[in-house]
């Protein structure tokens, strides 16, 4: 997507308040909701569900869980994600140009999720109703277009509708068009769209979409300029080597690690854009087991860590790396002033939040009191990055 002159500035320290200074203090202000260490600490000396709902009912979540006779990890994830859900499209409504067409960016990843869980679930004839209560809040569409994805008829003339009414009358059906132009190279018939459909992996599609997304939302932000466009990009920067990395992991003992496969499908699930790219990325696309991709992965200070991580034996992953490395990350976009990333870092962080809620509440629930502090804190004084930060001063 081209991103014209005409696009509104962001403003500088002496007109950003002008236009988006309301809805800044905003996120600012929703910062001090995120769990604090004591929270962490009470929930992790909780024996039952019922001990961490009363913890839980002192902070920020109470509300949401008040209702509830008992929890479970789904219940507890399921209100953090309506309440972050309500908070992120209060902020959406109260912005304006550019702002708003920033935080749609940061919708259109969920938009994407859902629609391949419709397209997954419908392809495998799950229940349209089941598969709605599972889509995630911030990616809803038109509750008329997502029950349309299971209408189609098992014919030339019904793929051509799932095509219409799925895969172009979406916000991210841009990404979709890309996808089945790289896949299909031609869409000269309706019965091409449902072959990429059917003989493409899910996970192959969604990997290709969110790839689309990124270079996307960092052209958008280069475009912002400021503040905005150098943490955003570097943000985005992150996390399109992550997506690099975590499709050639996933790839291994599949038909994507084939080596006539790695330089040309796997390689095109490559963003095109981070710090990776484009020696990086080329590289990538040669290896063909773990030991040659550490080998890629640990020629850059960036990422050599992390591998380090996945390989020490310690039961840590490098997802957990990744988790670790991107807070750290998210918490310093908060510094500073007039700028979009806190929008971005606000959701991410959370995130990360119902994750730590979700894994501290199952290990209740599995009496493994030995892995419940296994999480990543959020804003933490204690964090690893912090102290390590603080012992250079």
């Amino acid at each position: 997507m081209s991103y014209g002159p005409t696009l509104p500035s962001v403003g500088g320290i002496s007109t950003f308040n002008i236009a988006h200074g309301f809805v800044e203090s905003l996120v600012r202000g929703m910062r001090n909701s995120f769990l604090k260490d004591s929270d962490y600490h009470h929930l992790t000396q909780c024996d039952t569900l019922d001990d961490c709902k009363m913890n839980l009912g002192e902070t920020d979540l109470g509300l949401a869980l008040q209702n509830m006779a008992a929890i479970s990890p789904p219940l507890v994830q399921r209100a953090a994600i309506g309440k972050l859900s309500e908070e992120f499209l209060y902020l959406r409504s109260q912005s304006v140009e550019p702002l708003s067409t920033f935080l749609d960016f940061i919708q259109h990843e969920y938009m994407i999720d859902n629609i391949m869980l419709l397209l997954k679930g419908t392809l495998s004839g799950r229940d349209i109703n089941d598969l709605i209560s599972l889509a995630h809040p911030l990616g809803l569409f038109k509750e008329s277009t997502m029950r349309s994805i299971p209408t189609f008829e098992s014919s030339p003339k019904g793929y051509a509708d799932l095509y219409q009414c799925v895969l172009v009358d979406t916000p991210v059906g841009l990404y979709f068009s890309k996808f089945l132009a790289e896949s299909a190279q031609a869409l000269g018939s309706a019965g091409e769209v449902r072959n990429v459909l059917e003989e493409v992996e899910i996970e192959i599609i969604k990997a290709s979409l969110q790839k689309f997304w990124l270079e996307d939302f960092y052209a958008f932000c280069e475009k912002l300029g400021g503040d905005t466009a150098e943490i955003m990009c570097e943000i985005l920067r992150t996390r399109a080597d992550t997506h690099a990395i975590n499709v050639t992991l996933n790839s291994f003992g599949t038909a994507l690690n084939e080596p006539s496969i790695r330089a040309s499908d796997r390689r095109r699930l490559y963003p095109s854009i981070g710090h990776l790219y484009p020696h990086g990325t080329a590289l990538l696309a040669t290896v063909g087991d773990a030991d040659q991709l550490g080998a890629v992965v640990s020629q850059f200070s960036q990422y050599a860590p992390a591998w380090q991580v996945h390989t020490s034996g310690e039961g840590k992953s490098i997802d957990d790396a990744f988790y670790e490395r991107d807070v750290a990350a998210l918490e310093l976009a908060f510094e500073g002033q007039c700028h979009f990333a806190p929008f971005y870092s606000y959701v991410k962080l959370k995130e990360q939040e119902i994750r730590n809620l979700v894994w501290i509440t199952e290990c209740v629930l599995q009496g493994q009191k030995g892995s419940v502090n296994e999480f990543v804190p959020i804003f933490s004084q204690h964090a690893p990055w912090r102290v390590k930060a603080q012992g250079r001063r």
